[in-house]
């Protein structure tokens, strides 16, 4: 039988900034795909409401990005 327990820790390090990583760039997807819809729903509350909304698109869209990325992440 061969010792494994220094392997482990290892990984567990290197996969850590992987993780960052790939959250990071999914992050960014989620962002990029999310604005043209926060523009979208932004623009026809500012239409209605004769009036700008509160929070802006890009606010909008950053928060949605914020929340559906961790979604992806803890299934």
């Amino acid at each position: 039988m061969s010792d494994m327990t220094n392997t482990g820790f290892a990984a567990a390090e290197r996969g850590k900034t992987g993780l960052k990583t790939e959250f990071a760039i999914y992050f960014a997807i989620i962002f990029a795909a999310t604005v043209p819809l926060a523009c979208l729903t932004w623009a026809l509350t500012a239409i209605r409401s004769s009036g700008l909304p509160e929070r802006g698109p890009i606010k909008r869209a950053w928060s949605q990005a914020r929340i559906i990325t961790p979604m992806i992440f803890s299934a």
